[in-house]
């Protein structure tokens, strides 16, 4: 009983000390469930290149994928606000990303990214995460590379409370934040992973969950997705492409309407 009670007291210090960025954005759920605004976010840019193919940045797919998306989106549902977290290749903090979903009154927040791994040259496929506990090694792992982009950011130990992106239970803990709207983002999540087969014949690894420090303040239905291996060749030549960046918009783009249908009945 004595352990219990140690773990318990510990465990709400460790997400007591995780309440480190935006303590005055209160995490509510919104009362209106119509998507009417829209916030994509194009990860990583300027001095963050996110992860590399053989010439292609992680950074420079994102925003090409990220600016495609929100033209279709304009262009088929004008009535939906579109907005982005970055248009131009510069780097912006983890946490400004949510704080600017947060500040817009945002519905839904999708942020896009490309995935790698060094063991392999031939892993291929999608993957949508949404916050939450890691599954398994393989989620842990791209969560913290992710967040190891706030290494980058000045006074960053400050920023964020002593967060260590190499520790699993720093993940685990803050995943808990993002509970009251992991429904809609595992429905979202879902659709996306669905589009990416049906629509351009992607393989896909399906929805995952794992502590994202960009989706952990996002007041709104959250999403990171993971469009592909830069680490593998083929999908490196896909993801570079136009046609492949434009398959890639197009997709999520009809898990977005998909979505907005669902939620405005």
């Amino acid at each position: 009983m004595l352990k219990v009670l140690k773990l318990v007291i510990v465990g709400s210090c460790l997400l007591t000390s995780l309440a480190f960025v935006f303590q005055n954005e209160p995490l509510s759920p919104k009362s209106n469930s119509k998507v009417n605004t829209v916030v994509i976010d194009a990860g990583h840019g300027g001095k963050d290149p996110g992860t590399r193919g053989r010439r292609t940045k992680e950074k420079d797919v994102a925003l090409a994928v990220a600016l495609e998306l929100g033209r279709r989106i304009k262009d088929e549902t004008p009535e939906v606000k579109v907005l982005y977290t970055r248009s131009t290749d510069v780097f912006i903090e983890l946490g400004e990303r949510s704080a600017f979903a947060n500040r817009n009154n945002a519905d839904l927040f999708i942020s896009i990214h490309c995935n790698a791994t060094p063991r392999s040259r031939s892993v291929r496929g999608t993957e949508t995460f949404v916050m939450g506990l890691h599954k398994t090694e393989g989620n842990l792992e791209v969560a913290k590379r992710e967040n190891s982009v706030i290494l980058q950011e000045t006074n960053y130990k400050q920023k964020y409370k002593g967060f260590d992106p190499n520790s699993p239970l720093a993940h685990i803990m803050l995943a808990n934040y993002q509970s009251a709207f992991i429904s809609s983002s595992l429905r979202f999540a879902d659709h996306v992973e669905k589009k990416f087969q049906s629509v351009s014949g992607r393989e896909s690894r399906g929805v995952k969950q794992a502590g994202f420090l960009v989706l952990w303040r996002a007041a709104m239905p959250s999403v990171l997705i993971e469009t592909g291996f830069l680490s593998t060749p083929d999908e490196e030549d896909y993801l570079s492409s136009e046609d492949g960046q434009a398959e890639v918009a197009e997709s999520i783009h009809q898990a977005f309407k998909l979505y907005k249908s669902e939620m405005d009945r």
